[in-house]
């Protein structure tokens, strides 16, 4: 597929393609950039490779339905996240002070998302459109899809499933529960009926026969009202969460907020070189959007603009690090001619001053 320039963020960018409708809307909480660093990208680019209309609103305002209405009413799911970094962390520091900058604005102004963006967003889009497909993703979907302990509220939170009413989280590197949802959505399937998907969580009535108690495949673990009064309960909870984040031998895990099941299917399969090798070769435009221009650019570009990645995932799963729960512990890599042939691109680029970061 040939270099298709930035995807669609207005109606005048959709009439110049002949379009009157999308198939998917992605919503992010930091600006547009079309670079392979940020998930945004990656999963809009893979979208549309697969065939497609994806179009993208980048930092609305929140505080009313305006942009949240501005490309219309997408014809098969609204895609949510809050960007590379929980908005929480983007927004205090460890003291809970609040950041005076943010990288990931237009010129580093800080402010320019809400609070708990996923949740935000899901939100309005719950008051802008009725019966939409709702599916929520990125690092602080991921993170917060149990109940979790909250730093900054200082207490335990439900799954973030539940205070965003979204229909379902992906987790994880998403590119293959997105093509799998984006396929059965288009094949007809009502969302309610997305329930089987690796890399994937929803809410399920407790009435359903299966959810009912622990089996060979599937674990129940301690409540929403067990793990936010019980610390041992907690640490229960969590230690399955963390055993189970394999994908070989991961099984369904279930935890009951109020009268529904939390349902986390287990761990996608992590992508084979070749599919690496697809994802970085998509058309990246490897900038942000020209419209930041006037206020700066995007600072968090400068960092990565000349960067490649070879690989993901991490052995380690040290104790303090959340990479286990999003990337996981299987090295997935690319090829070494994929890896050149992006080096070769970054040659060609105005800014390159001719050495690769990292």
């Amino acid at each position: 597929m040939q270099n298709s320039g930035f995807l669609p963020i207005s109606k005048e960018d959709m009439a110049e393609r002949g379009w009157n409708e999308l198939d998917f809307i992605l919503i992010s909480g930091e600006a547009y950039v079309d670079h392979p660093s940020f998930g945004m990208a990656i999963i809009s680019r893979l979208l549309e490779h697969e065939g497609y209309r994806v179009g993208i609103i980048a930092l609305p305002n929140w505080k009313d339905t305006a942009d949240f209405k501005a490309l219309g009413r997408p014809r098969l799911a609204f895609l949510i996240s809050s960007g590379v970094i929980d908005s929480m962390v983007n927004h205090y520091t460890a003291s809970k002070k609040i950041r005076s900058e943010d990288a990931y604005a237009p010129g580093g102004q800080a402010g320019l998302r809400p609070d708990r963006a996923v949740i935000v967003y899901a939100n309005r889009v719950r008051e802008a459109y009725k019966n939409i497909p709702v599916i929520i993703g990125g690092i602080e979907a991921s993170l917060r899809r149990f109940a979790h302990y909250d730093y900054w509220d200082d207490a335990v939170r439900r799954s973030i499933l539940v205070d965003s009413r979204a229909d379902i989280l992906v987790y994880g590197m998403g590119e293959k529960p997105i093509v799998e949802i984006a396929a059965k959505l288009s094949s007809g399937a009502a969302v309610t009926e997305i329930t089987d998907i690796r890399g994937t969580a929803f809410l399920g009535s407790i009435s359903q026969q299966n959810l009912q108690e622990s089996g060979p495949d599937q674990i129940v673990i301690p409540s929403f009202d067990e793990v936010k009064t019980d610390k041992r309960k907690y640490a229960q909870a969590f230690l399955v969460q963390y055993q189970e984040q394999d994908p070989i031998r991961g099984k369904t895990i279930l935890q009951l907020h109020g009268d529904r099941y939390l349902v986390q299917n287990p761990p996608a399969l992590p992508l084979i070189e070749r599919e690496m090798d697809q994802v970085y070769a998509l058309p990246y435009q490897r900038t942000y959007h020209p419209i930041y221009e006037a206020a700066g650019g995007i600072p968090a570009i400068r960092e990565v603009e000349f960067s490649i990645t070879s690989h993901r995932g991490c052995f380690g799963g040290c104790s303090f690090c959340a990479l286990n729960f999003h990337q996981g512990r299987i090295i997935q890599k690319r090829s070494q001619s994929s890896i050149i042939n992006e080096a070769k691109k970054l040659v060609w680029l105005e800014n390159f001053k001719g050495y690769i970061h990292d």
